[in-house]
């Protein structure tokens, strides 16, 4: 009796991976990513008018999106290692309980250095670290041949989080005032994802099935150690984030200045962002053919040109094209770092590790939104910071094609 239950373990695994159940979680994966995405894109949306409101200049508009998500780097660490404990629902639970607070006690601050605490620790670090790498990893439990498209597929939630949040907080901002437009987001969190926290309790096949010695795949197919392995990962995921910054961030401010008007700024944003939903699962696609590190390399040269094209090309409708492309270039390269992960380390430490990678995606996006700011106060206009973004997208293609160049020496050694 006990070999047969044994046998028929296995088989209830296969069964879940790749599943029925392991689709609609992931259904409910992308809602709570998308709902809890607010997080990243509310204080890019709100830097005219906290700009305005508070008297500051453009760096210092900058400094609450730079703290929003450099708490929500550390609180990825902090929130990886809980779901690896406890499971999914804990962090997800707290996360919305968190924003929730946040928003409601951001919509009364009084001065600039109010705002910029309760964006990094509620909103940042307690609050939406729990709706990226948290999610990613779990979701990665959960398909062994479609992982590539899963991933790119709750990935994407940040970036419908970022189509989807930015026109409805521009109407509620020019409508209401920016603090009622937080009152309104904070109920709408609460509201949608603590039931939704509570669907995900059931706990991932994989990890029930794990060797327990598993021995990860870098020492086999890569002449580096897991660690460094580790390190390389994040410098990439810094740099290529503080690349991909610069357009994101600063997208409503630039066409302001360009006298555009912030409306136009916000669909422009919108815009790169429903393209950036397309092109992850396109690279989702892709990776699940050739795997996450070619994948990265593709997206990285992408995301190189599209930042080109930004210094020749200033005109309004120029801007539509050029927003878009660059949603279509740079929307693959995070979720590759979660298949990297999972490509070559244990599933055990499968949140931990890309809870890490994602934490230095997040810090490069937060350095990246406020040098730009800083380099447009300094030199007057976005042209240095577009130059700045393009040497740290250099430095992210050099990392990618350097794995991928000894991974394939690496094969080719053991063929």
């Amino acid at each position: 009796m006990r070999n047969s239950a044994a046998m028929k373990a296995p088989d209830h695994t296969s069964d879940l991976i790749d599943g029925t159940y392991a689709w609609f979680r992931l259904g409910i994966a992308l809602i709570l990513s998308t709902v809890g995405g607010i997080s990243l894109w509310s204080s890019v949306v709100v830097l005219p008018a906290i700009e305005a409101e508070f008297a500051i200049d453009r760096g210092d508009a900058s400094v609450p999106y730079f703290a929003t998500m450099g708490g929500f780097a550390l609180g990825g660490i902090f929130m990886g290692r809980v779901s690896d404990r406890f499971g999914i629902t804990i962090p997800l639970l707290l996360g919305t309980l968190m924003l929730g607070i946040g928003y409601m006690l951001a919509a009364q601050v009084q001065n600039l250095g109010q705002f910029v605490a309760v964006h990094a620790l509620l909103i940042g670090m307690l609050g939406g670290s729990a709706f990226l790498g948290p999610l990613v990893a779990d979701v990665t439990m959960w398909f062994r041949r479609r992982r590539g498209i899963a991933v790119a597929i709750v990935a994407s939630g940040n970036y419908i989080s970022g189509a989807v949040w930015p026109p409805i907080m521009q109407f509620a901002i020019d409508e209401f005032g920016w603090r009622q437009a937080y009152v309104g987001i904070a109920v709408t969190c609460c509201v949608i994802m603590i039931p939704m926290a509570f669907i995900m309790r059931r706990p991932p096949p994989e990890t029930e099935t794990v060797d327990a010695h598993e021995t990860p795949m870098a020492a086999q197919t890569l002449p580096v150690s897991s660690g460094t392995l580790q390190f390389l990962l994040g410098i990439a995921g810094l740099a290529c984030c503080i690349a991909m910054s610069m357009p994101q961030v600063h997208i409503v401010a630039y066409c302001v200045d360009l006298g555009y008007g912030a409306q136009r700024g916000a669909e422009m944003l919108s815009l790169m962002l429903g393209f950036g939903v397309v092109s992850r699962v396109a690279f989702g696609m892709i990776a699940d053919k050739i795997g996450g590190l070619g994948t990265l390399m593709i997206g990285t040269v992408a995301q190189c040109l599209a930042l080109f094209l930004f210094l020749p090309f200033d005109g309004l409708y120029q801007l539509y094209l050029v927003a878009a492309f660059f949603g279509l270039a740079q929307g693959g390269i995070v979720p590759s770092y979660a298949l990297i992960v999972r490509d070559y380390f244990p599933a055990r430490e499968a949140a931990t590790r890309v809870s890490l990678v994602l934490m230095m995606t997040v810090a490069g996006m937060a350095i990246g939104g406020w040098m730009t700011g800083e380099i447009q106060a300094l030199a007057g206009s976005y042209e240095m910071a577009f130059l700045n973004g393009i040497i740290f997208n250099l430095i992210n293609m050099s990392i990618a094609g350097w794995l991928l160049i000894n991974r394939i020496r690496a094969q080719r050694s053991l063929a």
